[in-house]
Parts: C-alpha cells; structure tokens; sequence
C-alpha cells in the first residue's frame, strides 16, 4: 500500500515553508517506515533551505534528525532486529549501497551510491519518512527521545574525531565555536575525561560553559591569549563556519596535534605550511559518521546522561523556528515536534 505523507516544504530557494503533502510507492524490501514524532533543526538545513551548496531540489521538505516509530517494515529490513513500534532515529544518511569500498570499509556515510536523507529526497519536517534499514538507528531506552534527535547529526558530527583520532582521557582539547555543534562537543568531551579549552568570542558565556564541561574559557579573538597556549593542545575541533586566524590557531597545536573541522566553512584555510611540518601537526575535517560510530555514541551518550540543550517549537511553526535559528539567538539546538 501507498503512504500519504504530510510535510511542510519550500518550493523555492529561501522560501517559506508551507503544507505539502506527497505519497510514497508500496514498501520496498529493505526500506522501514517511520512516524516521526521529534525533529532537530540543524543549520545544515537552513542552509539547504537557501540553496547555499547548490545541490538543493524543490520542492525541498527539511530535516535529517529524526525520533519516531516503526510502522511498516520491508521483508528483508524486518529480519534486522528491527520491530514494529521501537524508537528510531535518522540522522544525515537514509540509504547506502552496502557494497562499495567505503560501505566495505565500514565507512557507510561516505558511500558514493548512498542517499542523504535531504539532499534529493524529502525530509523529517513531517509525519512520515522511509529509510534504509540500516539508518533505521535503535535509540537506546534510557535517553530521553524529544531531546535525542541532534545527537543524530550534529551529536555524531563532534564525537567521531574522538574516534578517529583515537584521543585518549589524558589529552588537551579545544573547542572553537560554542554553539549547537560546540556545545555538544563540551558534553562529550568532559566526560571522556580530557583536559578541556572552550574557545569563544564572547566571555561573558563563561559560567554557561563550565557547566556543559569546560574547565577553561579563553577568548578565540585575544591575541595575547592565544600565544600564551601555543604548543599544548592534542586535538583542536573547529565547529564554527567563519573566518579565523588560522595561522594563530595551528600554533596552539602540540607536536602530532591535530586541527579538525566539522563546520562547513565556505572560504579557503590559508596556513603555512612549514610549521605544520616541522611539529608533524595535520589538518583533517569529516562529515557525520559511520552506522558504527553512531550507535557507539549513542551508547555513550546514554551511559552518561548527555543530551543537547534544546528549544521546542511545533512542527507547524517551523518558519518561526529558522527564523530563531537564523538569527543566532538558539540556545543551543531547535527541536521541532510533531503536531500535523
């Protein structure tokens, strides 16, 4: 049987967003039908919404992190520990091809066949979405799922570099820009044990810091400040997308320390590259993460009580809520529940 979705979507580049419905074909084998009950706005959709990368389609339906319920499974996603009525989340990915070197590599969110979940496709800003089976992701029992649904995106975006970069409790970090993604990187960061720098341009944030886990606020615009730590820090996460002093910002790093970038900063990096390679210090970015990396930080996040700091609006007042996202006034995630 055929499904009527009921979403809110933009026909147009910085459009507004109104009720639109569309219908789903018959379930396919593999794919799993949710009802979406809680969905995270990420700025990542703002800037769909614009059409700021140029890979946008309209009408446009937004939204990629996703708390819902199962309601119909194909005949082969049902043989996947998957069951009618469990709590599922959908982050940035809604398909991969399970066969190509990344999927094989277990690196499934950079599969060149795979479908992101609103980029060609209709997201979560709606009653119903259909999903791989394998991005139909288990949401452990013991988080609280009207708050879950940024960890599925910008939650993984700032866990995986730990991962990657296999960053151990007694590491030095920092995090520059201390917003929807920083924010969660604190949470993550204080209780994996590291000895923690919030990098920011507005100190008066300091106490608000320290609470999410920073044990130092120093200010990402004080000259002074910044030369006084150069050489000390393990690993730098950089969630802003603006432009920085990134000459003064690999300084800060320690020899084999690591800049990496998760926001999607639009202007090219210019470093020198001769004191990046006397210290053997390197520069690295990554998108979301893989199936495995996202059930692991689910796990954690359970395991230690860490959900972002959200605001709520219904679903049928999402322009309010990019209007509130666009203005930078957040704090520090949007979640959008369902009410069409």
């Amino acid at each position: 049987m055929s499904t009527i979705v009921k979403a809110m979507a933009a026909h147009q580049a910085s459009g507004v967003l109104e009720p639109f419905e569309y219908e789903l074909p018959e379930i396919s084998s593999e794919e799993v039908e949710i009802a979406i009950e809680h969905c995270g706005l990420c700025h990542s959709d703002l800037s769909m919404l614009n059409n700021e990368w140029g890979i946008t389609s309209f009408p446009f339906v937004p939204g990629h992190e996703i708390v819902g319920k199962i309601v119909s499974l194909g005949n082969v996603a049902a043989s996947k520990n998957l069951t009618i009525g469990q709590t599922v989340g959908v982050g940035w990915n809604a398909s991969c091809c399970q066969h190509c070197e990344s999927c094989i590599n277990g690196q499934q969110q950079m599969c060149s066949n795979g479908q992101a979940t609103i980029v060609g496709n209709h997201g979560g800003f709606a009653n119903k979405i259909r999903v791989n089976w394998m991005w139909a992701i288990p949401i452990p029992e013991n988080i609280d799922f009207a708050e879950v649904g940024p960890l599925l995106c910008g939650g993984i975006t700032v866990f995986s570099p730990l991962l990657q970069h296999n960053i151990l409790p007694t590491a030095r970090v920092g995090v520059f820009g201390i917003g929807g993604l920083g924010h969660m990187a604190l949470k993550f960061l204080k209780a994996w044990g590291v000895n923690l720098t919030a990098f920011t341009s507005s100190l008066d944030k300091t106490e608000e810091l320290k609470a999410f886990g920073a044990q130092h606020v120093v200010s990402s615009v004080d000259t002074d400040a910044l030369t006084k730590l150069q050489g000390t820090f393990d690993l730098l996460i950089i969630t802003a997308n603006v432009k920085l002093d990134w000459d003064s910002i690999t300084a800060l790093l320690a020899n084999n320390g690591k800049l990496h970038f998760v926001g999607a900063i639009l202007e090219p990096i210019p470093v020198n590259i001769f004191p990046l390679l006397l210290a053997k210090k390197s520069i690295n970015a990554s998108p979301t993460g893989s199936r495995a990396e996202i059930d692991t930080m689910l796990k954690f996040a359970a395991q230690h009580n860490i959900t972002p700091q959200t605001e709520h609006f219904p679903l049928s007042k999402a322009n309010e809520a990019m209007a509130h996202l666009h203005s930078g006034k957040a704090k520090y995630r949007i979640v959008l529940d369902m009410d069409l």
